[in-house]
């Protein structure tokens, strides 16, 4: 089945063709990082109106890169949430006007599962069960996989993910947006044990994530050093590498919690900050250690991007779920309410 995908969920437009026999076959991705860095973040209604200006011709561009045609496609999946509504209507009102146009099935994906599903895009895919931790922008989650939409929520941040927590630290730090990966870099030139700072919610039993108290620890030391008159360049590496260590520390007790929880030997990492080098390093030393394995996409495919909508929406759109004829556009939408592949689905939704 040759399918397109389309993600407009947020600040990028991505668009991939794959293949049920051949795999990904080629895709393209605009970020719309530039438009918004005068902002210090992302403004919905320019993201939206720049998704309209990006995804025709990125599906043109992407089936030529394949040697295809529109004709060609047997189906299409779209982003359908969570994320911004508007940037999310925008890639479904383009899947449903051409699947209508074809006649082909059109349907919604899980923004979140199209990341878990990711790794699969790699040349020695995970196999089900495992575990996954889920961190982004908007997400920290823990989930026991047993396969597609069969998932169950182990734990989750109780107040700002971790990829939110890094993105106001490097506003505290006075970064540029997107703040994440400018705080990975400044920190690799900090300086180790030079500030400590908390591992929240790590002294208890659970898998629960905080990141607001660390939010809030790194802005007052900040500010004291600020107000002492050392904040240099420095110190700001200083405050970035602690910063780092802490967050990567916590995600690493609480991924290894959940494999003993579990017996799991298996963890799949997704998410835009699953592309922090530490992270990656550490994790793979503390699961090794337990007799397990780490998989995780190529950096590429960790944000956001249209080859793991494209994949999601062809495994389930070869079980014969899809939309009806209403575009789907959820902003907030629990991923364990997700049927499996063997259960109905109509509107992008469980019956």
């Amino acid at each position: 089945m040759l399918v397109l995908g389309i993600e407009t969920s947020c600040d990028e437009t991505g668009v991939a063709l794959y293949d049920s026999t051949r795999g990904l076959l080629s895709h393209a991705l605009f970020s719309q990082v530039d438009l918004h860095a005068d902002y210090g973040g992302v403004v919905p209604e320019l993201a939206s109106r720049d998704h309209v200006r990006k995804l025709l011709p990125l599906c043109d561009e992407v089936l030529a890169a394949a040697g295809k045609q529109r004709s060609d496609l047997e189906g299409i999946a779209y982003t359908a949430g969570p994320g911004l509504v508007g940037a999310l209507m925008v890639g479904g009102s383009v899947a449903h006007a051409l699947g209508f146009a074809l006649g082909i099935p059109v349907l919604g994906v899980h923004h979140m599962e199209g990341h878990l599903l990711a790794p699969m895009l790699e040349h020695s895919p995970p196999a089900f069960p495992f575990v996954a931790l889920l961190v982004s922008g908007g997400h920290t989650q823990l989930v026991q996989v047993d396969g597609i939409g069969q998932y169950r929520l182990l734990g989750e941040s109780v107040d700002d993910a971790a990829g939110e927590a890094f993105d106001k630290a490097a506003k505290m730090l006075g970064l540029d947006y997107p703040g994440g990966p400018r705080v990975a870099a400044l920190a690799q030139q900090g300086r180790d044990g030079i500030y400590r700072f908390p591992r929240p919610m790590t002294d208890r039993p659970g898998l629960e994530f905080s990141f607001s108290g660390l939010k809030t620890y790194t802005l007052n030391t900040v500010a004291a050093a600020e107000q002492d008159g050392v904040l240099d360049d420095q110190v700001r590496a200083d405050i970035a590498r602690a910063f780092e260590a802490a967050v990567v520390d916590t995600l690493v007790i609480k991924c290894r919690r959940a494999l003993e929880q579990t017996g799991c030997k298996r963890l799949v990492m997704a998410g835009g900050v699953s592309a922090n080098r530490r992270l990656r390093e550490s994790l793979e030393t503390k699961v090794g250690q337990l007799g397990g394995s780490v998989y995780y996409a190529r950096p590429e495919f960790c944000t956001d991007n249209g080859a793991m909508i494209a994949y999601a929406g062809c495994q389930r759109l070869l079980a014969g779920q899809q939309d009806g004829e209403r575009i789907v556009a959820v902003p907030r939408w629990p991923m364990d309410t997700l049927p499996s592949l063997s259960e109905p689905r109509t509107n992008g939704l469980a019956d």
